[in-house]
């Protein structure tokens, strides 16, 4: 179980380096757009893959933000609980947050293989297909699931270890 872990963590940072490449080329993008407008030209393409490119690092940054404790979380709870109740708040929350990011990969993925079967594209002048911007939705929920296994793990690996390493920021 800790090699799996330890790939999942950083299975998580190549995503998170990625979602980085993928906004950081939305900004620029969007400051080139801003200016070549400017200076009397018209543009139509550059904010639509800018969306695809922001929307794209949203999801592949949420293994990474799950792995680091960036989600935002309200720890009072688990702060006041004895020990053994916040392992168990923790393990329950990470089952629900599994169960939430498998189904939503699987949505997402029926809606991006929908949407590359009947070949839909965006109503832009461009009109890129649209699974492009989709499929960010079942990779980046469904390594977030197994991100949250690799938490689950982690967990019961430091079973003995401090609530504050086990189960939110405390």
């Amino acid at each position: 179980m800790n090699a799996f872990v330890r790939w999942m963590d950083r299975v998580s940072i190549v995503c998170a380096v990625a979602a980085s490449a993928l906004l950081a080329l939305a900004v620029v993008i969007i400051t080139w757009m801003v200016i070549y407008r400017a200076m009397g030209n018209s543009t139509y393409w550059e904010i639509e893959f800018a969306v695809f490119a922001m929307v794209g690092g949203i999801f592949l940054a949420s293994p990474y933000t799950l792995m680091t404790r960036g989600h935002v979380s309200v720890d009072l709870l688990p702060h006041y609980l004895p020990p053994k109740a916040a392992r168990v708040l923790a393990v329950i929350t990470a089952l629900v947050g599994l169960a939430v990011c498998a189904y939503l990969a699987y949505a997402g993925g029926a809606l991006t293989l929908h949407s590359w079967t009947i070949g839909e594209t965006t109503e832009s002048a461009w009109a890129p297909p649209k699974w492009v911007l989709f499929v960010s939705m079942p990779v980046g929920l469904g390594l977030t699931a197994l991100q949250y296994i690799a938490e689950l793990a982690r967990m019961r690996l430091r079973r003995r270890g401090p609530v504050s390493q086990i189960g939110g920021n405390a």
